[in-house]
């Protein structure tokens, strides 16, 4: 049986030229090697797979060969090679700056290459700083780290430093390209461009899979059999998917997914990965950005025709729910419904960007035109009220108020009501700012009614505290949990007509004192006096009362919140 060797080994660059993705690096070198202009300490840095130490090994070979160099020769009495990983103490490094002062016996130069050196000990790298400072004419050391961060200063400063880059999934592709025609290997495109993405940058990883799926499919690569074989979710997936979110067919989307999780994927891989299909066919917008996209021609025309069908601002809208989900994975206890939550959402939108049926539509008088109906005759006043109502972006609150506007506008079921002449009406229904809201609720508590006519019923404190909580648990329902959590925190006290309020800050006051026109509404009319007002004041003192031990905490807690007491005890929980 033949002895197999690995593509990473067999294929490994004997010369510069051969080095894939690192061109800049490999012209500074030479350039250096011919003009003499080479440093006697160098480090090359850089990510796993991409070159470090092949480059290091072709420096070495160059520098000590002449035209009566044999291409064979490797000059390996000359190239000494040190793994700082297991060779890390002062000890190894001593017997290192020893073999250096000796000469070469062939060659003019005494390589040393030091692989991971960010392993080596604090006193190591110190007991070598002066050696790599001032090395003898015959001696080149060459670095090799992952971790360049983790090398103290005073050894950086001593070297010459070549950042080593990713390898790209274009120039991976190319070369696994190369490799598959050097062993009579037909590939698809799309295969090679899966294992190169695979790889994520390193050379030696993408020939290690390269090899793996040689393995597994023979000697006809297709994209179906390496995406089986690594366990990858292809374009076609997505291509599928995003078409049925596009059709809005969510049934068949829940399906696709559940089929995708029966072939063992996880559902945090499938949400990344339509994530970025979508950021894919976002690029595909604009030729200017083509180039980011780095797949094969006959893929690309896929994205530029699924990309046509769809708007940028849907592209957008699905970029941000994906990318949403994406983060919210690994903190959700039922993943599955989160993921299919999100399909569904997606699948929701529409042509226009919006939501299915999310608001309402005004019939258009041409329409009435059309069939011969001659529209009804609406007072201006209640006509205003009914748009507003319909109107989805008004506030819960607000539409309480327009209510009791109604209420007070119909003449048969409370006084007459005479309005301030002379000031100009503006309609306080527009949502174009906030000030022109809060304007439009001061102006509605200018109107002047007859005060003879208005009920003014006895009120007691047990009345009041009632219709206070009715009125919060409204504000919880609708989801406005601030303002309800302001009343909820001090018990308002009955003076004759005033509801006596004392906070702690003066944030409080201030926000209650913004929107207390619903609140004040809402007493009057349940407790039947409209001569109840609000008086609100701020006693820093109230502050200090409270404790700072955990337990007196606790106990002022409880206070404010007996449902403190049932979570302890249900979850176990310390003070």
């Amino acid at each position: 049986m033949e002895h197999f060797v690995v593509s990473a080994r067999k294929y490994r660059p004997q010369s510069f030229k051969d080095v894939v993705g690192q061109q800049a690096i490999t012209n500074t070198l030479t350039n250096a090697i011919e003009n003499n202009h080479l440093a006697q300490a160098l480090l090359f840095t850089g990510p796993r797979g991409v070159g470090k130490t092949t480059c290091a090994r072709i420096l070495a070979k160059m520098i000590n060969s002449d035209d009566n160099t044999s291409k064979d020769e490797d000059f390996s009495f000359n190239i000494f090679e040190l793994d700082a990983a297991s060779n890390n103490s002062v000890d190894d490094i001593r017997n290192l700056t020893d073999q250096v002062r000796i000469p070469p016996q062939v060659g003019k130069y005494k390589v040393y290459i030091i692989d991971e050196v960010h392993m080596l000990s604090a006193s190591a790298f110190n007991a070598f700083l002066k050696t790599l400072e001032e090395p003898p004419k015959h001696c080149i050391f060459i670095l090799a780290t992952t971790e360049k961060h983790k090398i103290i200063p005073t050894i950086l400063s001593r070297c010459q430093i070549f950042d080593f880059k990713r390898i790209t999934v274009t120039d991976a592709k190319d070369y696994l390209k190369y490799i598959a025609e050097e062993q009579g290997i037909s590939a698809e495109e799309d295969a090679l461009h899966i294992i190169a993405q695979k790889a994520d940058g390193a050379m030696r990883d993408a020939l290690s899979i390269f090899d793996r799926v040689v393995s597994f499919s023979g000697k006809n690569l297709t994209r179906q059999a390496v995406a089986e074989n690594l366990n990858v979710l292809d374009y076609e997936t997505f291509f599928k998917s995003t078409d049925l979110i596009v059709e809005n067919k969510i049934p068949e989307l829940l399906i696709q997914f559940n089929e995708i999780l029966a072939k063992g994927f996880d559902g945090h891989q499938y949400i990344a990965g339509l994530a970025s299909h979508f950021r894919d066919l976002l690029v595909c917008k604009n030729e200017s950005t083509l180039g980011l996209l780095e797949i094969g021609d006959d893929t690309k025309q896929k994205y530029i025709k699924q990309a046509q069908k769809i708007s940028d601002t849907i592209l957008f809208k699905y970029i941000e729910l994906s990318n949403a989900c994406d983060l919210k994975y690994k903190m959700s206890s039922n993943q599955r419904l989160l993921v299919e939550l999100t399909l569904m959402q997606m699948a929701s939108i529409t042509f226009d960007g919006e939501k299915k049926n999310n608001k309402h539509y005004i019939i258009p008088p041409s329409y009435f035109e059309a069939k011969g109906i001659e529209p009804v005759k609406v007072s201006k006043a209640k006509a205003t009220i009914e748009a507003s109502k319909a109107e989805d972006k008004v506030s819960p609150s607000h539409k309480e108020d327009i209510d009791q506007s109604a209420q007070i506008a119909e003449p048969k079921e409370l006084p007459k009501i005479s309005i301030n002449k002379g000031k100009n009406v503006t309609s306080g229904l527009s949502l174009k700012s906030i000030r022109e809201k809060k304007e439009h609720q001061i102006r509605q508590l200018d109107v002047i009614v007859d005060e003879e006519q208005l009920p003014k019923e006895p009120v007691k404190q047990e009345d009041l505290l009632e219709a206070w909580e009715t009125y919060t648990k409204s504000l919880h329902r609708k989801g406005e949990k601030i303002m309800a959590s302001i009343l909820e925190m001090e018990k308002p006290e009955l003076r004759d007509t005033a509801i006596c309020l004392t906070y702690s800050n003066n944030t409080n006051k201030i926000e209650l004192e913004r929107s207390q026109y619903p609140l004040m509404m809402f007493l009057k009319k349940t407790l039947k006096n409209y001569d109840l007002h609000l008086q609100i004041s701020v006693n820093e003192e109230i502050a200090k009362k409270y404790a700072f031990t955990p337990q007196e905490k606790y106990e002022k807690l409880k206070e404010k919140n007996r449902n403190i007491e049932l979570l302890k005890k249900t979850f176990g929980l310390d003070v």
